[in-house]
């Protein structure tokens, strides 16, 4: 569904700027939630690797997002997240529902018993985050920068300027290492991994969503979104008997405290989203003259007539995107 939607647009002559938002948008929020759901499968739990698991999505949907503002084209491989991904991703739920999560805690070389003596007892829970931070660090990365380098220098503009775009992006890293990993955080102690990752959702939903509407609008790069302040608060209150001055501390935060911590921020999360989201959703539907889930059963005739010119809606070309 996530890859023909754009087709079933353009066949019921209902493309427009509002769909791309949507599709990105929404696979923005999936990034955390669907790869909770792996985390699930492959049996990690609430430890670090499961939290690694569950938010390690967000590299590179954003590197992705950050390619496609430049060059204006979402470059998909042979090999891609949207198809490959999500097929791979429903064999490990297949695979674990049928024999059980502990599969992946198998020894490999019960599989290759010819390697005992290089395999041990690696498993592949073990090789897990050194196969996904090397895909992501080997294939995903440069590829993303080489394609914004290439664009950058067609139009003989600097490239080194980009890095600081990637400031959300490092502060979101950061901040959820920091946190998840404190050893005064309770998080992960005491299993509210899942509502981690829903106020993660939400917020690297913001910063994706707002560097798509950037790209379709001309606008400017956004460096920033109010959302990730939070996320820097809570980093610091676990951490801050690291750097408070002996005798002046007021202690360790309590779990309970990290606990409403924690609900007050998805609540903050979700309000400004749900407004921010409204906001744009409306806006544009009101400039383009469309509808936001419905497809009107009468087109009017100005919308007949662009598009035997080749233009979906009723928008005129001024009005529209140009690429």
């Amino acid at each position: 569904m996530d890859n023909v939607d754009g087709k079933q647009a353009r066949r019921t002559g209902t493309s427009s700027p509002l769909g791309e938002l949507f599709d990105h948008g929404i696979d923005s929020l999936n990034c955390t939630l669907a790869s909770l759901l792996e985390t699930a499968a492959v049996g990690y739990g609430f430890g670090r690797i499961g939290a690694f698991t569950a938010l390690v999505p967000v590299l590179p949907m954003f590197f992705s997002t950050w390619e496609t503002y430049h060059t204006h084209t979402l470059y998909l491989g042979y090999f891609n997240g949207p198809t490959e991904g999500l097929i791979i991703a429903c064999l490990v739920m297949c695979l674990s529902g049928y024999y059980g999560p502990g599969i992946w805690s198998t020894p490999l070389v019960e599989a290759f018993p010819s390697y005992k003596a290089q395999l041990g007892d690696i498993s592949f829970r073990d090789l897990w985050v050194p196969i996904v931070l090397g895909a992501f660090f080997v294939a995903h990365l440069p590829a993303c920068v080489i394609n914004v380098a290439r664009a950058r220098r067609a139009k003989n503009l600097p490239i080194a300027p980009l890095i600081l775009e990637w400031t959300p992006l490092i502060v979101f890293v950061v901040s959820t290492i920091a946190w998840l990993g404190s050893p005064y955080s309770f998080i992960l102690k005491d299993n509210h991994l899942v509502l981690y990752c829903l106020i993660s959702s939400l917020v690297f939903g913001r910063m994706t969503t707002k560097i798509i509407l950037a790209h379709l609008t001309r606008q400017p790069f956004p460096y920033w979104t109010v959302m990730l302040v939070p996320m820097i608060g809570g980093a610091l209150l676990v951490n801050h008997p690291y750097f408070t001055l002996t005798g002046t501390t007021f202690g360790p935060v309590s779990a309970n405290f990290e606990l409403w911590y924690l609900r007050a921020y998805f609540v903050f999360a979700a309000v400004v989203y749900g407004k921010w989201a409204h906001l744009v959703i409306t806006s544009i539907c009101n400039f383009l003259g469309i509808n936001c889930l419905t497809i009107p059963t009468q087109k009017p005739a100005g919308e007949k007539i662009s598009k035997q010119n080749g233009h979906a809606n009723g928008t005129r070309q001024e009005k529209g995107r140009t690429d």
